[in-house]
């Protein structure tokens, strides 16, 4: 036993020797690339050994030394795809089968709205697809279904996530067991279409605002639904206009009371009011509906304006989860202040934002798809009597899709990530997971459509004139998802919630609370981020070192807590003259930089855990090429935060930037591999500039050829 205790704590103390030596060697080479910036000067020049070919209209192609990255495509779109492959593939089987269910290129407005409504009917009761049943209890298979959905026709996932997410959604996490048993058959087959009438003419983002009112009866038992003046009239309804026969309205609850005012505001519930006869389709009395008419995009979607005028509903359709009213008109709720209400609420009604973050990747997953394959097809100039390149060789080309690859790769992993936490929450319904949800899902909402947004543009103006023609999709991709950056709340908004968010644990931090979720790094940036920046690796500039996902999270993360603590000083020095409001309005461009910040950090460190687990070893190198040109682009396109506080020194900059160069390249290599393992069918990607094989025949038959 003596003899075997000296040869463990020898072997011990062999292993902390060794681990030693392995510190100080990293330190001493450490100092000698500091010292000697010499040596390393020409570091990366020397492992591209970049061959550069100019062409006679000034292009430029790069042809790297090492040999084009062999891909498992099979591998990685397996990673990518996950466990609802086959729930996906069984949507787009059906719709290819049904070419009648395919959407044309010319509709008109009403033809539109039917033909969606025969899709969405078709999906449920024909193809036995129920995205119902997985809302609540399987929140991510839902979500996967409406990516595919959303990808035959983005009218049709609107009109899918109304439907579902939002009317059947809220019937079922706003209400309580009553509710679930005599409305979820209706709502899961389709016999109860039905609305959700939140938004009103004056009142978007600011819901405590609305004005509609329900006021209680207790001689009839019944809530009065009114609509009080135009601007509380309800706006921008989906499914109103014409299919609708129920609607979830937010309104006022109004109790009689017995002081001077005569009535008791308990704030904003959600009510079921059937709004059409479930056998004639006729609007019901009271009810007022107007079609809010031909959009930009999504005319699929019949969005309607609603109008009430004192129309009487049962008390058992008051969505009572969170408040309830007894027969005789007392209020009861396990909440104690209206603001606590209102924000379970709307923490219920989060999915909504989940689904349009999911779903917007989707759409830069066929932007970019169908951009990328054009533009590997496309030829144009080349060196002196040689033949055409690619059009993807121009650098240009490179630099405006590869890190948009990249990024779709990015967004892909975070918002799945994003997905599996909202799943999580729905089970458990922990109050720190509802709180990391929330915030997450805005910050990602807000921050995925808008690039989705500017991303789609982009890829029309690579594709060039023949990405304006209607069947490459780029308009009706781009129309369709527009409105991603403002329905479930506005952009600029959610990102202000997310800034909101980050100072309050900011406060926490600094009075001793704890920081956890997916703000837990925030625990070491404050101190270790806030410090003077290292002169020493300032000047790093090797591509081992840059390519350290340790040293791209600190670089995203060291930005964010900068950011954080001089918005915090900012706001407490301008609250003193102009108030907290005033005050936030002054910094209000900070703040929004801050929540994008904060949110790119997130997306990186889910990207980097990403590739980590990646099982296969080529699908796990495309992915890290993929990962790196995101961080590195992101870093350079914001260089100059990072040279003002001396965070990045010049010679550590320009490589940097030749870096980003380097890595668009390379990602070009593998373009065609990561595109193919998005794995999107025909049907979706149906440009066909982007067809691999006869490439322009369907293109020119189109216009009579």
């Amino acid at each position: 036993m003596q003899r075997r205790s000296e040869k463990m704590n020898h072997t011990g103390e062999e292993e902390d020797l060794s681990e030693n030596l392995s510190i100080m060697n990293r330190r001493i080479e450490r100092l000698r690339l500091h010292l000697h910036p010499i040596i390393i000067k020409n570091e990366i020049e020397s492992s591209m050994e970049v061959e550069r070919c100019r062409g006679e209209g000034g292009g430029e192609r790069e042809k790297g030394k090492k040999a084009s990255m062999e891909v498992n495509m099979e591998a990685l779109s397996d990673y990518m795809r996950g466990k609802y492959r086959d729930i996906q593939e069984k949507v787009y089987e059906y719709f290819k089968g049904r070419p009648e269910l395919q959407t044309p290129i010319e509709i008109l407005k009403d033809d539109h709205r039917e033909l969606c409504l025969k899709q969405l009917l078709g999906l449920v009761r024909e193809a036995g697809i129920r995205p119902f049943r997985f809302v609540v209890d399987e929140p991510s298979k839902y979500f996967a279904i409406l990516e595919a959905v959303g990808g035959i026709d983005m009218s049709l996932g609107i009109k899918m996530g109304v439907q579902y997410s939002l009317w059947g959604g809220s019937v079922l996490n706003l209400g309580t067991k009553k509710h679930k048993d005599k409305y979820f058959d209706g709502i899961d087959n389709l016999d109860y279409m039905g609305c959700f009438a939140m938004t009103e003419l004056h009142h978007g983002s600011n819901v405590q605002g609305l004005q509609t009112v329900a006021m209680f009866d207790p001689i009839t038992d019944e809530f009065i639904v009114d609509t009080p003046n135009d601007g509380a009239i309800k706006w921008w309804i989906g499914n109103a206009a014409v299919h609708g026969k129920f609607a979830t309205v937010f309104a006022k609850l109004m109790l009689p009371s017995h002081d001077a005012k005569g009535v008791t505001d308990m704030g904003v519930h959600a009510f079921i009011v059937p709004i059409r006869d479930m056998k004639t389709h006729e609007v019901l009395p009271g009810i007022e509906i107007h079609d809010c008419g031909h959009k930009v995009g999504l005319n699929g979607v019949d969005n309607g304006a609603l109008r009430f005028r004192s129309v009487r509903i049962p008390r058992d359709n008051l969505l009572n989860r969170f408040g309830d009213v007894s027969r005789d008109g007392k209020y009861t709720s396990s909440l104690p202040t209206i603001n606590k209400r209102f924000a379970a609420t709307l923490g219920e009604l989060v999915g909504g934002r989940v689904g349009l973050a999911y779903s917007s990747v989707g759409v830069l997953k066929i932007a970019s798809t169908i951009a990328i394959r054009y533009s590997l097809l496309r030829q144009q100039f080349g060196p002196p009597k040689q033949p055409e390149v690619s059009i993807l060789d121009y650098q240009s080309q490179q630099h405006k899709l590869m890190p948009m690859l990249a990024s779709t790769y990015a967004f892909h992993f975070a918002t799945l990530d994003l997905v599996d936490k909202y799943s999580e929450m729905k089970k458990t319904h922990d109050d720190e997971l509802v709180g990391e949800v929330h915030a997450l899902s805005a910050g990602l909402k807000a921050y995925v459509t808008s690039f989705t947004a500017k991303s789609i543009s982009i890829c029309r103006e690579a594709c060039g004139g023949h990405g304006y023609a209607a069947v490459n999709r780029f308009g009706s991709l781009r129309n369709d998802h527009d409105i991603f950056q403002t329905f479930e709340g506005d952009n600029t908004v959610l990102l202000q919630q997310v800034a909101g968010d980050l100072l309050k644990r900011y406060q926490e931090k600094f009075q001793g609370g704890a920081i956890a979720g997916t703000w837990n790094y925030l625990r070491e940036s404050m101190n270790a981020y806030l410090s003077a920046p290292n002169p020493v690796t300032a000047r790093w500039e090797g591509e081992e070192h840059l390519r350290d996902p340790q040293f791209q999270l600190d670089a995203f993360r060291y930005r964010t807590s900068r950011l954080l603590h001089s918005a915090a000083l900012r706001l407490r020095k301008h609250s003193k003259t102009l108030g907290t409001f005033g005050a936030w309005n002054r910094c209000l461009n900070h703040l929004l930089t801050l929540a994008e910040s904060h949110i790119e950090s997130v997306i990186l460190a889910k990207f980097v855990d990403a590739v980590k687990s990646c099982p296969d070893e080529s699908s796990r190198a495309a992915l890290k090429l993929a990962c790196d040109l995101y961080a590195l682009d992101r870093i350079w396109n914001d260089i100059g935060t990072y040279r003002n506080v001396d965070y990045v020194a010049p010679n550590k900059a320009k490589a940097i930037h030749k870096l980003v160069d380097y890595l668009s390249f390379q990602v070009r290599n593998v373009a065609k591999e990561l595109v193919d393992a998005f794995d999107l069918p025909d049907d979706v990607t149906r440009a066909p500039i982007a067809m691999q094989k006869e490439a322009y025949t369907q293109y020119t038959q189109q216009v009579g050829f």
